[in-house]
């Protein structure tokens, strides 16, 4: 007698075969794919403990270059995320903070660290 396959058990523990997926929130989906982009949750991430120079995020962000880190903070600018500001120089310096919004977002961030670390994904 072949034993029947096991499945990923529903909320309730009992296998889902022959249920229909649960249909994904479009605001999920949305908020998925802006910090699941290529570096967005990381620059999130540096951005979570404060106020940060450009200079400072693309040490604290290695292997990003300077160009694709201009273009994600002009993203998540744009999302409402971070917000710019520019200190007078000579040289004038431009930093970037996280906005309410982004702050928000923070606790969520920190939680997938930890899921991260705990499942040593990095090796």
């Amino acid at each position: 007698m072949e034993a029947e396959p096991r499945g990923h058990p529903s909320a309730s523990g009992a296998p889902a075969y022959g249920r229909q997926p649960a249909h994904v929130c479009p605001d999920f989906h949305v908020a998925v794919e802006l910090v699941g982009r290529r570096w967005s949750g990381a620059i999130l991430y540096a951005l979570a403990d404060g106020p940060h120079f450009f200079a400072d995020l693309a040490h604290a962000v290695p292997g990003l270059s300077d160009r694709l880190l201009s273009q994600r903070l002009r993203e998540l600018e744009a999302e409402g995320l971070v917000e710019r500001s520019v200190h007078d120089g000579p040289p004038a310096r431009v930093s970037y903070a996280l906005t309410e919004k982004g702050r928000a977002l923070s606790p969520a961030l920190r939680e997938l660290r930890t899921w991260a670390k705990r499942w040593n994904l990095a090796s």
